[in-house]
């Protein structure tokens, strides 16, 4: 009997490796799996590459992850916002790698990675220093830029709802970068808040279907502020 429900976060991490590249979805606070990223923090894994839309915010979540100094190197769009002081520092002192991608780039790039694409010509970046050392190419009069898939290890996300095959569905924005990761990944690790009977998941509505999800871990709800303070609802 297929069953990916996993009884505490410990335990789904549990697998993570020293030097794994790990997927986190989220943008800012929406969507951000805080819980398995304290449970990481907890686990100790370390030499992390983290690939996440931005570097942190406050003092809670991925901005932890990094304060705690197991992330080696991150992959984002946004590494600096008015609440990234954890990252500025770090970086600023050499003690993290940055690898800059824009938005658009870093979705694509993960979603090749699930769809088995070995690369693809994009227009963005080209002409700036993002483009410096990468293969370039004029297609019908316009110029692109080669780009590589990103594979994570393991994927973290958060979605709503969930089965014990592992299908999710989502809240709004907190969809995000959730389900291209999750198709990204050797291992997807995804919090819901609610695990329901099989078939109470209108197909139609499934985002990510559970043969992309490794395993399943039900958490509590808790409102999430600007800043990455939270609040229990």
């Amino acid at each position: 009997m297929i069953n990916k429900i996993t009884d505490t976060i410990a335990e789904a991490l549990s697998g993570v490796q020293d030097g794994a590249t790990v997927l986190i979805g989220g943008f800012g606070t929406s969507g951000n799996p805080t819980e398995l990223i304290d449970g990481l923090i907890a686990q100790g894994a370390r030499e992390l590459t983290v690939v996440n839309n931005n570097a942190g915010n406050g003092d809670q979540g991925l901005a932890a992850l990094l304060k705690s100094g197991q992330v080696r190197k991150i992959i984002c769009s946004f590494p600096r916002q008015v609440d990234s002081w954890v990252f500025d520092e770090l970086y600023r002192s050499g003690k993290i790698e940055l690898e800059l991608v824009p938005q658009g780039n870093l979705a694509e790039r993960l979603r090749a990675a699930g769809a088995g694409i070995g690369a693809f010509f994009c227009p963005t970046a080209y002409g700036t220093e993002l483009a410096l050392g990468k293969e370039t190419r004029e297609i019908n009069g316009r110029h692109y830029v080669l780009e590589y898939p990103i594979h994570g290890d393991v994927a973290l996300v958060k979605a709503e709802r969930g089965d014990r095959w592992g299908n999710l569905t989502y809240r709004m924005s907190a969809r995000n970068f959730g389900p291209v990761m999750a198709t990204a990944a050797r291992h997807t690790i995804a919090t819901v808040h609610e695990i329901v009977e099989l078939g109470a998941l209108d197909p139609e509505a499934v985002v990510t279907p559970g043969i992309y999800v490794s395993q399943i871990v039900k958490i509590d709800r808790v409102a999430t502020q600007a800043g990455g303070f939270k609040k229990t609802a």
